[in-house]
């Protein structure tokens, strides 16, 4: 499990940077994790139950709550708190950003959905 030896929430950025301890150093965007949350709501409770959100181009991140020494909860400016973000899924979210950008455009596109409110 790599942990965080360093998190640092760039407010008026809407961004969050992660430094990990095998070296790796993370730009996440606030859009980005509230879209991949790993809470009920975006990625429900099962396998087909994942749900495209739309209209967070604006969204930012308003503070950060640790849980444990396994993760951090992220407290989303649109009232989003339920997602508990563990090291290992801010990693493997870091490493797969690009990937992932990608799908969720493609989702909101085949969707009719837009980034915007």
């Amino acid at each position: 499990m790599t942990t965080p030896t360093e998190i640092r929430l760039k407010k008026a950025e809407r961004r969050l940077e992660v430094d990990f301890d095998d070296g790796s150093c993370f730009v996440y965007p606030a859009e980005l994790l509230r879209v991949e949350s790993p809470s009920a709501e975006v990625k429900g409770h099962g396998p087909n139950e994942r749900r495209t959100v739309p209209g967070k181009r604006h969204v930012g991140i308003s503070g950060l709550e640790p849980v444990g020494h396994y993760a951090v909860r992220i407290l989303f400016d649109d009232g989003h708190d339920t997602g508990i973000f563990s090291w290992d899924y801010l990693h493997r979210v870091g490493q797969d950003q690009d990937r992932m950008w990608r799908d969720y455009l493609s989702a909101l596109k085949a969707q009719g959905l837009g980034r915007d409110p």
